[in-house]
């Protein structure tokens, strides 16, 4: 009889096998990246809770370097500045945290990607409803059925389940083959 490890570890193991139909998506999301800084554009990302953890741990793989020595990535997470954050949430609502700091900063030429296991939180989809209204390219890495938040993606990258720790561990995966791609492109290498 299996016990509850066994079982977090089987099911972790089938959905990471169950992501190589992402495989393509990572490769034309890596690309829309590289065109966006190639021409000066900047990465906006944001997340609630975990999400928001994946989201700042994407930009500091870009800011700082993911495995060579290269170029900065001009990249800014959404949940990092407390005082903004907690202005607008307080001023205006939660659910405009993300969209007003969009308006804000994010334009054409720009991505701006938002992390979120379900998809459906207001703050998440007003962000990047505020995306689409700047201009800006729309990346979404969510789980499940991608939740209102999918309408609004130009790219998804949706973990093949509906649980938590797995959709979030899945995200660890892709930040980093993007991470990977991104990094090697900026150090005129190829990825290994």
């Amino acid at each position: 009889m299996s016990d509850w490890l066994d079982s977090q570890l089987g099911t972790h193991i089938r959905v990471a096998e169950d992501a190589t139909d992402l495989l393509d998506d990572v490769r034309a999301i890596g690309a829309v990246l590289i065109r966006a800084f190639a021409n000066g554009g900047t990465l906006y990302t944001f997340g609630n809770g975990g999400s928001a953890a994946d989201a700042q741990h994407f930009t500091g793989e870009l800011i700082g370097h993911y495995k060579r020595d290269r170029r900065p990535l001009p990249a800014v997470t959404l949940t990092t500045d407390a005082t903004v954050s907690t202005c607008i949430a307080n001023d205006y609502a939660f659910e405009d945290v993300f969209s007003r700091q969009v308006e804000a900063l994010a334009g054409p030429g720009d991505v701006v990607a938002a992390f979120t296991t379900s998809g459906k939180s207001a703050n998440i989809v007003r962000g990047l409803s505020a995306a689409r209204d700047a201009g800006a390219t729309t990346l979404l890495f969510a789980g499940g059925d991608g939740g209102a938040s999918l309408a609004l993606a130009d790219h998804a990258l949706l973990a093949p389940s509906t649980q938590t720790p797995r959709i979030q561990e899945l995200h660890t995966f892709l930040l980093h083959a993007l991470s990977e791609m991104l990094d090697a492109w900026a150090a005129g290498e190829e990825p290994s």
